[in-house]
């Protein structure tokens, strides 16, 4: 197989001009291509008025590839194509007595199960939420009854935190293995449109992914694997440094010497579990900001000028950077099309927002984080979970902010870069629900936050025109960009003083979104087997 990159089509181009086109660009008869498959298609709308097109790259055999590559010797777009195709480490022997723990059912804990499953370990998965259609119900209690459920919301339940999300599918990661391959085929599998394989940034929306998430635990289980929900860790057994089990709330303890660790970012009290136990673990950046949102057509036009709404570009996105003068980094984070902004609390009397899009993008705003960084040695010293207890303040204080009755502090742009309060809203109607409270936001986070978002907003909209829109909402707070913490892990994948415990995903640090938790899930699932694998029967 071999692919060729870099082939532009007018974004209007029918489906059927695609072979001619590649044809052409090969210098080939058609009946010389076999066969061929979109792997990549984007756009590039940095260029203001530029006539947009699709930018694809396909896989395709011919006939005779050596004679091929030997003609266009020097072609840099066209080379061999990587073998994508996922290959097991192992399988285990039908006899194998441990059963290894998944702790966490989010994006990680389940490509850990699955993988698992597959190569024949028959893991066992303890989720402390509920499954995806009640732990929707639960959800959708706090947003529209202002009723938290703390076992079951955005936050815990089966799909983690990713299932009231946009659904993103793409990351910056390095992935020289083709993991996000591997992730991307079992969500199709599981019922995910074909288009997450190729286009540039492809999502699934969360009333999509609810589906999604449910028709893969039936696969785990299928393959022999058990998905226990309701079923919270409150201890961890351990014995000279090696993990030996699990408890859980309801007493029952749960033997095994291989524990994948996939908490996800907001399990606070395991958090202080295994921090009481002795886990090594260590604070790490986050970034504490709020969600903007503006009319999702001022975005359109801003980014794709005459092409704004064509329905094959779909709702436009954006990614900001700023660096303030005050030496912080002011980012957008988490952009959703065509979405709405969430409550994302897990725990009582605390206010968290999120964003959220379905597959469709086409509700009324867009919106996004607008985020900057702080890190533990300048803004939370004081060990471990510092970062946490910064959170905790702040979501708290943003609840009281908000009326202490689970609505968010709210104000509008051109207040909020003024200094003054708002008292009514403008032309961009806030999406969050139960529902906002407006007023001053600059008590809501440090100072130095406030000033580099004050700062970041104008500069904005010289890059995004209408970004600094005085009528756009700002809503706080968003404080669970990521974990405030790593717990952290060797070469294999194991925690520096806990053998046998595989600290994995978000909560443990090392990812960031759907694909990177699903990857490193599959990394360390790896690892695991690879260690069980070479064990003595």
């Amino acid at each position: 197989m071999l692919r060729i990159t870099e082939l532009k089509l007018p974004i209007d181009h029918p489906d059927e001009a695609l072979r001619p086109a590649l044809v052409a660009r090969l210098g080939i008869e058609d009946g010389e291509l076999l066969e061929f498959s979109v792997f990549k298609r984007s756009y590039d709308a940095r260029k203001k008025n530029a006539e947009l097109v699709f930018i694809y790259t396909i896989d395709f055999s011919v006939a005779d590839e050596a004679a091929l590559l030997q003609r266009l010797h020097g072609d840099r777009q066209v080379n061999q194509a990587p073998d994508t195709t996922y290959k097991p480490v192992g399988q285990a022997s039908a006899d194998l007595a441990e059963r290894p723990l998944v702790v966490g059912f989010g994006p990680c804990g389940i490509f850990a199960a699955l993988l698992l499953a597959q190569m024949g370990f028959r893991p066992i998965v303890l989720e402390r939420g509920k499954e995806v259609r009640q732990r929707t119900k639960d959800t959708w209690g706090l947003w529209r009854k202002s009723v938290l459920d703390p076992e079951s919301n955005v936050q815990f339940g089966e799909g983690g935190a990713g299932t009231f999300s946009d659904g993103k599918l793409y990351s910056q990661i390095k992935d020289p293995k083709h993991y996000g391959r591997k992730v991307l085929r079992e969500l199709v599998k599981a019922g995910a449109p074909d288009e997450i394989m190729y286009v540039s940034k492809p999502h699934i929306g969360t009333f999509r992914l609810t589906g999604v998430v449910a028709d893969i635990r039936e696969q785990i289980k299928a393959l022999g694997g058990e998905v226990r929900f309701e079923q919270r860790v409150t201890d961890v057994l351990i014995e000279d440094g090696q993990l030996t089990g699990v408890e859980l709330a309801s007493g029952e303890r749960l033997y095994s010497r291989h524990v994948i660790l996939a908490l996800g970012h907001s399990a606070r009290d395991t958090f202080r579990m295994l921090h009481g136990r002795g886990v090594y673990m260590e604070a790490k950046p986050f970034s504490v900001g709020f969600r903007i949102e503006h009319p999702q057509s001022l975005i359109d036009r801003a980014r794709l000028g005459k092409y704004a709404g064509h329905p094959k570009l779909g709702a436009a996105d954006y990614k900001l950077v700023h660096h303030a003068s005050n030496g912080r980094t002011v980012y957008s984070f988490c952009m959703c099309p065509g979405g709405t902004v969430v409550a994302a609390t897990s725990e009582p009397q605390r206010v968290v927002t999120n964003g959220m899009s379905q597959y469709s993008r086409n509700e009324r705003n867009a919106n996004a984080g607008i985020v900057v960084g702080i890190t533990p040695e300048q803004d939370y010293p004081g060990g471990p979970l510092a970062g946490v207890e910064l959170q905790e303040r702040l979501e708290a204080h943003a609840y009281v902010l908000g009326g202490s009755c689970y609505k968010a502090p709210a104000q509008l742009v051109g207040d909020f870069i003024k200094g003054t309060p708002s008292t009514s809203l403008g032309s961009v109607e806030p999406s969050y629900k139960p529902g906002v409270a407006l007023g001053d936001l600059a008590d809501a986070l440090p100072d130095f936050a406030i000033a580099a978002i004050r700062e970041a907003l104008p500069a904005f909209g010289k890059q995004i025109r209408g970004f600094d829109l005085a009528d756009a909402v700002l809503t706080g707070i968003e404080t669970r960009t990521s974990s405030p913490l790593r717990i952290t892990r060797g070469e294999d994948m194991q925690s520096l003083n806990t053998k046998g415990l595989y600290p994995a995903g978000e909560g443990a640090g090392y990812a960031g979104g759907i694909l990177s938790a699903g990857v490193d899930g599959i990394r360390v699932a790896e690892a695991l087997a690879k260690d069980m694998l070479a064990q003595p029967h």
